[in-house]
């Protein structure tokens, strides 16, 4: 009765282990985007290399995100119309609209408060790239050793990629995933109904014999 009661108290012990919360680590840092149309795409380079077109669309969001899949987009409308408008064109210069998400309090470090969305049109030499074309419009930028970039418009005050232990929640309109249990989690529980009804059985079968 006694191993009964030990084997079944480790079998709830394997269903607590698989039902409980995965906690990830993300990162916090500011994710670069391109626009086409009115979908965006994680940028395939980096802003110091990117050289944008006359009338591009790329974006700076700010938020804790795993990797490039998990990373939150830039929030709300954004088009070269809308941002550019009144900025005249100028020859020999081309005219890029960035759109700069500071994220929300949640991804926020400790202490400082994001601050308000906004788009900006800069207006740079043809062979500009996006970093260029961000420091015309969003100085302080802070980098780090290697060339990341840490803050835009002085935001975040300190900090630069660091990790952030804990599962990321993301807003109703940015989530990804169902919340329902996983199949995971029903694989596991059903592998610990499965061997708790042989340890009942061969309990039984010991009575018996």
């Amino acid at each position: 009765m006694i191993r009964r009661a030990a084997l079944l108290g480790v079998l709830a012990g394997l269903l607590l282990a698989v039902a409980g919360p995965a906690h990830a680590t993300g990162y916090r840092y500011w994710s670069f985007w391109d626009r086409t149309g009115t979908t965006w795409t994680y940028a395939t380079q980096g802003p110091s290399t990117a050289v944008p077109s006359d009338g591009d669309v790329q974006g700076f969001r700010f938020a804790v995100s795993e990797d490039s899949a998990d990373a939150s987009r830039p929030r709300g409308s954004a088009s070269f119309t809308a941002i550019c408008a009144r900025t005249p064109a100028q020859e020999g210069r081309k005219r890029v609209a960035l759109v700069i998400d500071f994220g929300t309090a949640a991804d926020a470090p400790s202490g400082e408060q994001p601050p308000a969305q906004r788009g900006a049109c800069a207006v740079v030499p043809r062979d500009a790239t996006t970093a260029e074309a961000l420091a015309t419009v969003a100085k302080p930028l802070r980098y780090n050793t290697n060339a990341l970039l840490c803050a835009i418009s002085g935001y975040p005050r300190t900090g630069c990629g660091e990790a952030v232990t804990g599962s990321k929640k993301a807003a109703p309109a940015e989530k990804k995933h169902d919340d329902g249990p996983s199949l995971g989690l029903w694989a596991g529980a059903a592998a610990v109904v499965a061997l708790a009804a042989a340890a009942t059985w061969q309990a039984r079968r010991r009575r018996d014999a």
